[in-house]
């Protein structure tokens, strides 16, 4: 009779049979690791593992030469799936201990330990073990067992394949499982500790606050409900005025910051009554942990990649209620953007989602479509081609919002190089001048004409570019323009084929005059929004008066570009930037314009990693003096610039161009998620292929321990949007780390046998081409 396997308590052991029928190694983690601990049966080795004893080996030393055989692409495969047992608590200190040696619990190649750990198999109860090497396996390794330990386990059985996992499978999995997860807020009593936290807030109270519109009185009676059921909280509730962007108004708030109420929906409450809930919806992550413009709109793209419409309709539903309650689509969510909006999207967010809604329901979802549009009308309206940021002139609309004082949610030294000067003249500290000029104790009307740029700088989300120094409230971008007259398009085009050309405005504004001069404007009396049903004829009418203005001041016949047009010095400024291909997504280029952007100027802006904000010789030079912005060359800052030209370059036949550079963007994220721990930052520098850079802020989305959990809202975005511009080959070279340079010399070499080798073993490519030397 065979002695019998003694094992502790407890334990339950699965068959060997099963360890080769794992169905889904790639399971999300509270599946994966969410069942009870798994032990093997082994025949032939003992259970010394399970007891305490680890067999395996620190890799050994012998000066700078590592005394383990080196693995080659011929070693011996496994008969089925490997699977490793694994003690989490003791593998997580290894690792730690012997691969993170700059000791910022991540792995990655600019880490110097040996990049390689042996790693016991189950099927022999850990006493055969099988190593572990490169970067990407081992960070991929340590993120394994942080999500392991998230989970309460002590032991795992590891499926290898989790640690070779394709790099594009795995991160468009994390972002679509687990990041929108991680990076989902509400506004409610269940979601206001999360949301509350502004790691923009300088005033050192960090007791939570809320502002509730005027017009919600149940919404307001809810949080002081939330606030004595919650004493903990020490939530304050507030109740704004019926003009809550009034200037003065909104600065007296700067010491008192708050998060601003959003949409919310009535639910049962269990007892047989109705209870508030807030609308979940996806904050950009790191220090933005509040609901952004335009942010939104790319990070719906993403979610409408992955199926997740229901998240993506919330989001517009809080655009709604903040053009009724706050008078525009706020810049974010905070009490100090109050003032300010940020770039429009919202016609074109809305009809992405209204074409996935289900069509089950076919008049919901003709009601919603409605409120978006009637919300839109009114936003563009009351904000766009209203003063101060129309020209009645030019007919052009401006970033140009109002505001008093410096914006409180920079950092804390942001304007030290402008006030400087302000405050050594008056003889005070730069804390003792900021204070009064903030209290209008003292006037500087050349301060008061910087920060009206520096909003309107905020405004266009373009925080901070050289493009827009110093002049920004002036100028007509062609971003702007180009957003406009896709406004104009998309209401007309809504109205006539969703609303019979008929669309009636339920609340009372002021319509703007049309057609646009500086009499029209200067007439007191303005048309109600009740006055007439909104019909096709005038949106296409505007839209069509848009693209005549856009091309007599913005488009540049003899260098093929559109630029921005300063409305006070009435001239161009030729600063190239990228910008210019947003009006191939909008459709207000001509065919002979779009030929000369993408033959004869998109060259200007495309390097290594995709499509550079600007140009470097618009941008000029950099010193101590005059330090580098965040949307200038040679950052590829956000998606905005990538999504913008991809779908701008199909939309006139370019598809090749287009895959091009989403390849071009994607290869530089994915060989960042390879070589540092699954990061996925908030921008990066497209000429270094590098995340690492420290322009303004620093980066963002970088800072996490062993596994990330949230990547950056709208790259998370860029990344699945990118994915589907890819053919199936291209997708097996992104993962394969294949350059851009090598992929395409080879496509336009016509090579087919060199892109299939290049995607087919490049683990295995890489090994035979090492010469290796033995030492005697």
């Amino acid at each position: 009779m065979a002695p019998s396997l003694t094992h502790p308590t407890a334990v339950n052991f699965i068959e060997e049979h099963d360890l080769s029928t794992s169905s889904l190694p790639m399971k999300e983690a509270a599946d994966y690791y969410g069942k009870s601990e798994t032990f093997t049966r082994s025949r032939t080795y003992s259970a010394s593992h399970i007891h305490g004893y680890n067999p395996r080996r620190t890799p050994a030393f012998d000066e700078n030469t590592h005394s383990r055989t080196r693995r080659l692409s011929h070693d011996e495969k496994a008969s089925q799936p490997r699977r490793f047992l694994i003690d989490v608590e003791e593998t997580i200190r290894l690792v730690l201990e012997q691969e993170d040696t700059d000791g910022d619990f991540q792995i990655s190649v600019t880490d110097a330990g040996p990049k390689v750990m042996a790693l016991g198999t189950a099927t022999s109860n850990g006493f055969k073990t099988f190593d572990i090497r490169g970067t990407y396996m081992l960070s991929n390794l340590l993120q394994e067992l942080a999500l392991a330990r998230d989970h309460g386990r002590k032991r795992i059985v590891l499926d290898e394949a989790r640690l070779t996992e394709n790099p594009v499978d795995r991160l468009s999995r994390m972002i679509k499982n687990s990041f929108w997860h991680s990076l989902t807020r509400r506004i409610d009593g269940e979601g206001l500790e999360i949301i509350c936290a502004d790691p923009k807030n300088r005033t050192g109270r960090v007791n939570p606050r809320i502002y509730v519109p005027h017009a919600e009185p149940a919404m307001a009676d809810y949080y002081r409900k939330v606030a004595r059921d919650k004493p903990h909280l020490n939530l304050d509730v507030q109740v704004l005025p019926l003009k809550p962007d009034d200037p003065s108004f909104v600065k007296s708030l700067n010491n008192k910051p708050g998060i601003l109420a959003l949409a919310m929906n009535e639910s049962d409450d269990g007892r047989g009554g109705k209870i508030l809930k807030g609308i979940p919806f996806i904050v950009p992550g790191a220090r933005f942990n509040e609901l952004y413009n335009w942010d939104s709109y790319f990070i719906s793209l993403g979610l409408l990649v992955d199926g997740k419409v229901t998240m993506a309709q919330g989001m517009v539903d809080h655009f709604i209620f903040e053009i009724t309650h706050y008078g525009k689509i706020l810049n974010g969510s905070r009490s100090y953007y109050l003032c300010r909006t940020q770039p429009p999207f919202l016609t074109d967010m809305a009809l992405q989602i209204f074409n996935q809604l289900d069509r089950s329901d076919v008049d919901a979802n003709r009601a919603w479509l409605k409120r978006a549009i009637q919300a839109a009308i009114k936003e563009y309206h009351t904000i766009w081609v209203a003063e101060p940021r129309i020209d009645p002139k030019t007919g052009l609309s401006r970033y140009r919002p109002e505001g008093l004082g410096i914006p409180p949610e920079t950092e804390a030294t942001h304007f030290t190089h402008i006030l400087e000067p302000f405050a050594h003249k008056h003889g005070l500290s730069i804390l003792e001048f900021s204070e009064k000029y903030n209290n209008g104790l003292l006037k500087e009307p050349e301060l008061d004409e910087y920060f009206l740029h520096d909003r309107a700088v905020r405004e266009s989300g373009h925080d901070t570019t050289y493009r827009f120094e110093k002049r920004c409230a002036n100028l007509a971008t062609i971003d702007l323009q180009a957003l406009l007259y896709k406004y104009e398009i998309d209401i007309g085009t809504a109205i006539r084929e969703v609303f019979d050309d008929e669309l009636d405005l339920e609340e009372d504004f002021s319509l703007a005059p049309f057609p646009i001069s500086p009499e029209a404007y200067s007439r007191v009396t303005r048309e109600s929004s009740k006055s007439r049903p909104q019909r096709s004829d005038e949106w296409f009418e505007r839209a069509e008066f848009r693209k005549q203005m856009i091309d007599k001041y913005l488009w540049n016949e003899n260098k093929s570009l559109y630029f921005d047009y300063d409305t006070a010095k009435e001239q161009q400024i030729l600063y190239e930037s990228v910008t210019t291909l947003w009006a191939l997504w909008a459709g207000c280029a001509s065919e002979e314009q779009a030929w000369k952007l993408v033959t004869q100027s998109l060259k200007k802006f495309e390097v290594l990693g995709g499509l550079v904000s600007g140009t470097e010789e618009s941008r000029g030079k950099i010193s101590l003096d005059r330090p580098n912005r965040q949307w200038d060359y040679p950052y590829v800052f956000r998606p905005p610039h990538q999504i913008m030209a991809w779908v701008g370059l199909e939309r006139y036949g370019y598809l090749e161009d287009a895959q091009r550079l989403a390849y071009r963007f994607l290869y530089m994220m994915t060989t960042a998620f390879v070589d540092f721990n699954g990061v996925v930052p908030e921008k990066f520098d497209a000429v270094k292929l590098s995340h690492l850079v420290d322009a303004e802020y620093g980066n963002q989305g970088i800072d996490f321990k062993m596994v990330p959990r949230e990547g950056f809202g709208w790259m998370n975005a860029a990344y699945q949007v990118g994915l589907s511009f890819l053919n199936s080959h291209m997708r097996r070279a992104v993962a394969a780390c294949t350059s851009p340079e090598v992929f395409f010399s080879a496509a336009n070499n016509g090579s087919e046998q060199a892109l299939q080798d290049m995607t087919s073993d490049p683990l295995g490519l890489a090994m035979d081409s090492l010469e290796i030397v033995t030492q005697d």
